[in-house]
């Protein structure tokens, strides 16, 4: 039986605690909103397949800016197989405490969510150190993608049956956002809500799809698992290997909590 996907690519989100992370990822791979999640201690797992490359990215919109499916240069989604990719998700802790452990897993990933709280300033302005500590980490030119979660929270909303209005709460704004990329070389921002699933999809497919660009442009040797990529040839141990990552990192595994995953 041929498997389902077409490349698997570890992924780790980062960022303060509180921010969201751990809301995320069980928005994308259970397709709900969980308003009590306990504290993550580690790293938690989950993982999700998703479209990458034409039709899927075409009709996204997604590193395809220039181009439609009906372009003459661009290949027609009627005879473009879609690939699929395994996102198998690390959702580190957000605690000092835990950061000494939570550096171990950034080893061996391809792409990352840098995760903020748009509502609290701080942890917007932590994001420059927990870049830093990935960038000294993970393998030269991860993939990162900024996401300001809690969008939610920032746009005011008449009450039913009433003319009072919730209070804006945003204290970080997308123009802000979207400086900080570019001073610091992070290629895309993402605002997204866990609660009401706006964005989180997108925030996913935006590393998802970049990462598959790089597999197209031969940047990554699916045979070594420090790329953070395995290939159509991955599986037993391999697959293994993909999902539980470095052998620091399955230590460190030992007393924490499972799988959280959906596929």
């Amino acid at each position: 039986m041929s498997q389902p996907w077409d490349y698997i690519a570890k992924i780790v989100s980062l960022g303060d605690s509180g921010c969201g992370k751990s809301s995320l990822t069980i928005r994308l791979c259970e397709g709900r909103f969980s308003p009590h999640h306990d504290v993550t201690i580690g790293v938690e797992f989950g993982s999700r397949i998703v479209p990458v490359g034409p039709p899927a990215s075409h009709e996204l919109g997604i590193n395809n800016p220039s181009k439609s499916p009906s372009s003459p240069t661009a290949t027609s989604p009627s005879k473009q197989q879609q690939k699929h990719m395994k996102l198998s998700l690390w959702d580190t802790a957000g605690q000092e405490t835990y950061k000494s452990i939570t550096r171990s897993y950034f080893r061996g990933a391809s792409g990352a969510l840098l995760v903020f709280d748009i509502s609290r300033k701080n942890t917007f302005l932590s994001a420059t150190s927990w870049l830093n500590d990935l960038r000294q980490i993970a393998e030269e030119g991860i993939v990162v993608v900024l996401v300001g979660n809690k969008s939610d929270l920032a746009a005011s909303s008449t009450v039913s049956g009433s003319a009072q209005e919730e209070e804006n709460k945003r204290q970080v704004t997308k123009e802000e956002a979207e400086d900080w990329c570019r001073a610091n070389d992070v290629m895309q921002y993402v605002e997204t809500s866990a609660k009401s699933g706006e964005g989180v999809e997108r925030a996913f497919l935006e590393v998802a799809e970049r990462i598959y660009q790089n597999i197209e442009a031969g940047k990554y040797d699916l045979n070594d698992r420090r790329s953070g990529v395995k290939g159509p040839g991955a599986g037993g141990n391999n697959a293994a290997r993909v999902n539980l990552g470095m052998n620091d990192a399955a230590k460190g595994r030992k007393g924490q909590q499972g799988w959280g995953g959906c596929c």
